[in-house]
């Protein structure tokens, strides 16, 4: 199945290659029901929803396509599900509500990975944004990170400043995040779970963080939550979520498709510059985010700590096989991982350090070009001011045909970028957001 003798690997390196991914990403499961949570998703529920959902978009892609490479609920996605949907709402949208329009954006990418409007997506918009949404989600997520261990806050007069050094949380905090951050430079795999393993240590033998459990049997305390595509569709139509629906499809569409490629690239996989058994793969995010937001948990997406295992060895879907497997016995430890969510000078710095690798892709941004500087900018400098993925992609979205169209470069710019422009006006003006 596998085809392990064709692609030069073996059952060993294989299994131990999916072992070194799931070290590298297993701090999904905790830091994903630590920040649903705060948007009043049951955390048991979240937990097993982010199971369900890595699962599902592993195993897809270990069988269907027999890529190494390992899926689960996105990082910046799951942050803006909560602060800029649910909570910026201010009571009006509920976290029902908020998987319709997950539900309704998973619908809708599975049925363009049908076609071959996901390659057009993925070729109409510049490179220049796609970086720069990149960086954004990650100065959005580290700002969450910080605000939620209070190591910056606002008032009135300062909307960010310095927070109460004086609290444990902060000192744990900032702690976290040196510990992390010594273990990537020495590259220890799995740095930013065993940097939360570490820390939750700290936190247990300072008197932060108690655990009454370890074991317990899988639960979806609300079983499941949107099943329904007509009430789906209803619900985005009543509240207008369209910018929610299409943020959700486009930060997916450039993660997953991004790291297919870079990951695919790493292990030999592309042939001729394409990769192959595309359409299988692309359909796994689309099915994943589908069925994760059935049962609780924001979209999903290729990881690129898959790229850790693909470094061990890792060739084919065994690799992702083994993964799969490992996050299944995972779902039996939701008490411990619950205890770990509950604090979050443990998942804080998590967010803060992922953050900083994402912001790394403003390095590629063209900067002594004006017209593609300008628009990559905004598009960084508006997501985390507004706690707003969609936001900063629509400011992104409508500057750039702009400019281009004042320096007489129009016609490069493809029709589809003009079409999403216009949307963006009308939605930024005449709808909530």
């Amino acid at each position: 199945m596998f085809r392990l003798k064709e692609n030069n690997t073996t059952v060993k390196t294989e299994i131990l290659a999916g072992i070194t991914t799931f070290f590298t990403m297993v701090y999904v499961v905790i830091v994903n029901p630590s920040i649903l949570s705060i948007a009043g998703v049951p955390s048991d529920q979240v937990f097993t929803a982010t199971i369900i959902a890595t699962v599902f978009g592993t195993l897809w892609l270990a069988l269907f396509a027999n890529y190494p490479i390992a899926m689960a609920p996105g990082m910046g996605l799951n942050a803006f599900f909560t602060f800029t949907v649910v909570q910026a709402s201010k009571g009006e949208i509920d976290y029902m509500t908020a998987f319709s329009a997950v539900f309704v954006a998973g619908i809708l990418f599975f049925i363009i990975s049908l076609t071959p409007l996901r390659q057009m997506l993925v070729k109409a918009i510049p490179n220049n944004l796609k970086l720069a949404i990149t960086a954004g989600i990650g100065l959005f997520i580290a700002f969450i990170g910080m605000r939620s261990a209070g190591l910056v806050t606002g008032d009135e007069a300062n909307l960010v400043k310095l927070g109460d050094l004086s609290s444990p949380m902060v000192w744990l905090t900032i702690v976290g995040v040196l510990v992390t951050a010594i273990l990537m430079m020495y590259r220890l795999f799995g740095a930013i779970f065993w940097g939360m393993i570490v820390t939750a240590i700290i936190a247990a033998l300072t008197g932060n963080l108690t655990i009454d459990g370890v074991v317990a049997m899988p639960a979806l305390p609300e079983g499941i939550l949107v099943w329904n595509p007509i009430e789906a569709f209803g619900d985005v139509i009543k509240y207008g979520l369209y910018g929610t629906v299409f943020s959700f499809i486009l930060v997916t569409l450039f993660d997953t498709t991004g790291t297919m490629v870079g990951v695919a690239k790493q292990a030999g996989i592309l042939k001729d510059d394409k990769l192959p058994r595309a359409r299988q793969a692309f359909l796994g995010d689309s099915l994943a985010t589908t069925i994760g937001s059935m049962f609780g948990t924001s979209p999903t997406t290729a990881y690129v700590e898959s790229s850790s295992g693909v470094a061990m060895g890792g060739r084919t879907g065994l690799t992702s096989l083994t993964v799969a497997v490992l996050f299944l016995i995972t779902a039996f430890f939701s008490p411990l991982a619950g205890a770990l969510a509950s604090v979050t000078a443990i998942t804080s710095p998590a967010l803060i350090i992922v953050g900083s690798l994402m912001i790394g892709a403003v390095r590629g941004i063209e900067w002594d070009k004006v017209e593609e500087a300008i628009p990559a900018f905004l598009v960084i400098l508006i997501m985390p001011l507004t706690s707003s993925i969609s936001t900063g992609i629509a400011f992104g979205f409508i500057s750039y045909p702009l400019f281009k169209l004042f320096k007489g470069e129009g016609k490069d710019v493809h029709p589809l970028l003009y079409f999403f422009a216009v949307l963006f006006v009308i939605q930024l003006v005449f709808m909530p957001h």
